[in-house]
């Protein structure tokens, strides 16, 4: 092959470490030296030999990397990541979300059917996110179809167009256009797909039978009601989604199963341990049930995070150290018994203005504009009174958001109240005006006019995790978070995943789940030629002008990390190098493409 290469005047592209983690026939993987060559013409891997062969065995216009002692793995493939175009490109976008990812190691990314307007929950839909896409990706994206009330005529066809799976909510999404599902939804989706290739996903968040709610609301899963306690007190917002949202959800989805024995159900972004046992009981009963869990519940705890710190705030929420160390324990078995099988990002990024950050955590220019923008996160709906108006008129309000209860859970309306302790911070010398809180739908006016200017945040509601958008940023940081705590982790004497068990969970397993095994998770013959080079040893402390993702708002800013990807290839292209020029994405233009071929495994 390598000769034939060469008579048609194409170099060969030869990586080789000392150590790599290859894949065997038997899919076991392996951490050796290796030496991997790339068809530069189909981007795919031509052989993986177990050794570092010298330069000087292939022709001399071979592009040829001994990237050792660097670590050459397999590119990541993170089967969760909201990149919101179109519609939502203020909060990010396919050119800034796989810029991201690339430049973490990660060479495909699945795309979660909202917050894009419109959502991936028709073929029509699903048209439009592609042409959306096109000419901007830095990676491969793969795209999953959404299961909401009344759309199961358009899950087949989605299938055929090659959706990786579905996604369906059993609580308020916090778009209207993305309303969660009842049991007979759940039940329908399920008949319907029973002979289909995919996957069925949930995010497995319900409302107990056993509640101060009591009725109606249990019966179509509407968000919790009003808290009881400080609204900016994390522990205030922990306690208002409960492990037993999860675990009842799950005992739902889990009874529904003998509808479709051969479909594969997911449960995404797991977080209470508790509902560990409910998963491991069910597939010992045989149910195709397996889960995921995310970086930032491996790596943060509700113990350290500060009042009024809303980067925190994502749904289910972060939990206790306690719970997080049985998560760490769960994901060491994924081998065995474990159902925790992959860990993902659940990259959900929004404008600052909508994460409510107190003064001291701001870090934008106040005085921009932004679209309105409905949403009714956490159950609260911010969306201002039918009497208000979205001009600088508005400005004096100053009074804090008071909760009540409404048919739809809650709503935001403006109420004088005694200030919490939180609206004695200064305000940020940096920032001339305020930000802005309440948001107006956009469904209908993506770009609505520039003199439209909502209700600024005020003292009042900076910081207030109820009032503030869920959801958390990090494609692309998954491999440091993963190595830095994992290591200090083993040096501690605690259960710990290695990078050979990383690769598993974050690469394997996750093309495994979305149906791209046979082309992608592997240093591999005859896949596609993804690679991540990761220097295990590296010490880096995020800052701002390293996120790659389009609004610099993460938790994840300013920690320390142990291990720091330096390169990125996509089909035997390099696409990232760090501290090259352009911002370490080399070639000049994006190379990825959008994953449409129909799933078949």
């Amino acid at each position: 092959m390598a000769t034939t290469l060469q008579q048609n005047g194409q170099p060969l592209v030869v990586l080789a470490s000392t150590n790599t983690i290859i894949t065997l026939p038997d899919d076991t993987l392996l951490l050796t030296p290796a030496t991997v060559t790339v068809s530069p013409v189909t981007g795919k891997i031509l052989s993986v030999v177990r050794e570092v062969l010298p330069g000087s065995s292939f022709p001399p216009n071979t592009t040829y990397n001994d990237l050792s002692p660097k670590f050459l793995l397999p590119g990541l493939v993170d089967a969760h990541v909201h990149l919101n175009e179109p519609g939502r490109t203020e909060w990010e976008g396919f050119n800034t979300g796989t810029k991201a990812a690339a430049s973490g190691g990660v060479t495909t990314v699945i795309d979660m059917p909202l917050n894009a307007i419109p959502p991936t929950t028709t073929l029509a839909g699903f048209q439009e996110k592609l042409r959306a896409s096109q000419g901007q990706c830095w990676v491969d994206v793969g795209f999953y179809g959404g299961v909401i009330p009344g759309n199961a005529g358009e899950l087949l066809p989605l299938v055929e167009a090659g959706v990786r799976g579905f996604k369906g909510f059993l609580i308020d999404s916090g778009v209207d256009e993305f309303p969660a599902v009842s049991s007979k939804d759940i039940a329908l989706a399920m008949t319907t797909l029973k002979d289909s290739p995919t996957t069925l996903m949930f995010h497995a968040e319900m409302l107990p039978p056993i509640t101060e709610s009591v009725g109606d609301y249990v019966q179509i899963s509407d968000p919790p009601l009003a808290p009881k306690g400080d609204l900016f007190s994390y522990s205030t917002f922990l306690e208002s989604r409960p492990p037993a949202f999860e675990t009842y959800a799950i005992e739902e989805i889990v009874s529904l199963a003998e509808l479709a024995p051969k479909l594969h159900l997911h449960i995404v972004h797991l977080s209470a341990v508790e509902a560990i046992p409910i998963l491991r009981n069910a597939r010992k009963e045989g149910v195709n049930i397996t889960a995921e869990t995310c970086f930032h519940y491996l790596g943060l705890a509700a113990d350290d995070i500060e009042d009024g710190d809303t980067r925190h705030k994502c749904c289910p929420p972060i939990r206790s150290q306690t719970n997080q160390d049985r998560l760490w324990e769960e994901i060491v078995e994924a081998q065995g018994e474990g159902c925790i099988k992959t860990i993902v990002s659940d990259h959900s990024p929004c404008t600052p203005e909508l994460k409510l950050l107190p003064p001291h955590l701001q870090t934008v220019d106040d005085d921009s504009l932004r679209p309105n923008m409905h949403h009714s996160d956490s159950g609260v709906d911010m969306t201002l009174p039918s009497d208000q108006t979205h001009d600088k008129s508005c400005s004096h309000a100053s009074s804090r958001p008071e909760l009540k209860p409404t048919d739809s859970g809650v709503v935001m309306t403006l109420a004088s109240e005694t200030p919490s302790p939180i609206e004695e911070q200064p305000t940020n010398p940096l920032s001339t005006t305020t930000a802005t809180t309440c948001c107006a739908d956009t469904t209908h006016h993506p770009n609505p006019a520039p003199q439209q200017r909502l209700l600024p945040i005020t003292n009042t509601n900076q910081g207030d995790f109820f009032a503030a958008w869920g959801g958390i940023s990090s494609v692309g940081l998954g491999l440091p978070i993963l190595h830095t705590i994992a290591t200090d982790r083993a040096a501690h004497g605690l259960p710990a995943p290695d990078l050979v068990d990383m690769v598993r969970m974050c690469s394997q397993a996750t093309a495994q789940q979305v149906g791209l095994y046979h082309r992608k998770g592997a240093i591999k013959v005859g896949h596609d030629a993804d690679f991540c080079v990761f220097d295990s040893e590296e010490s880096w402390v995020l800052r701002s002008g390293e996120m790659r993702w389009k609004n610099k708002v993460s938790p994840w800013e300013g920690r320390q990390f142990v291990g720091r990807v330096r390169e990125s290839w996509v089909r035997g292209e390099k696409v990232f190098q760090l501290g090259a020029v352009g911002g370490g994405f080399v070639g000049g233009k994006p190379r990825g493409e959008a994953i449409v071929e129909r799933r078949t495994a």
